[in-house]
């Protein structure tokens, strides 16, 4: 009963995991990665090795990293000012609180404001939060590449 109720956790984490990949209220590949190592453990590390924990805690942590800086790379690659990348995170901030339309376009708005007020310039600010709305697109897809990666890990090591 406890093993039925263990797995049932897995599940319901990876699932979790998935759906945080896309929305920043939940750490998707951390839900992921959690499964993954409480699958080995209930298994005691037979079928999904400490390689394969290991691997998908790399992969965890490389998700996180690109999760914080895609948007403020995107808007550093255009030359964007240090009030351009502070206005970027203060957006991403921002828009987890303000429903899904500020999670996707708070970042560029952040950036924006941050760049018109250093240089007022509208057309630059412009250019520098659409660089920063690319970012984080971009590094959007690379976390939902990493969290079916380490999806697959899993069903592999436990299907091989």
């Amino acid at each position: 009963m406890l093993t039925i109720a263990l797995w049932t956790a897995v599940v319901v984490l990876m699932v979790l995991g998935v759906a945080g990949v896309v929305l920043p209220v939940l750490p998707g590949t951390v839900l992921i990665f959690g499964a993954i190592l409480l699958g080995a453990w209930i298994d005691d590390f037979a079928r999904i090795s400490s390689w394969t924990v290991g691997v998908a805690a790399v992969l965890m942590v490389i998700s996180v990293i690109c999760d914080y800086a895609a948007a403020a790379l995107g808007a550093k690659r255009v030359g964007a000012s240090s009030q351009a990348v502070i206005g970027a995170a203060a957006g991403t901030l921002l828009g987890i609180f303000s429903g899904l339309w500020g999670l996707i376009f708070m970042p560029l708005v952040g950036a924006a404001v941050g760049e018109y007020l250093a240089l007022r310039d509208l057309e630059r600010a412009g250019r520098v939060g659409m660089a920063t709305w690319v970012g984080l697109l971009l590094g959007t897809a690379v976390k939902i590449a990493i969290a079916f990666t380490m999806l697959g890990m899993f069903i592999a090591a436990l299907l091989i």
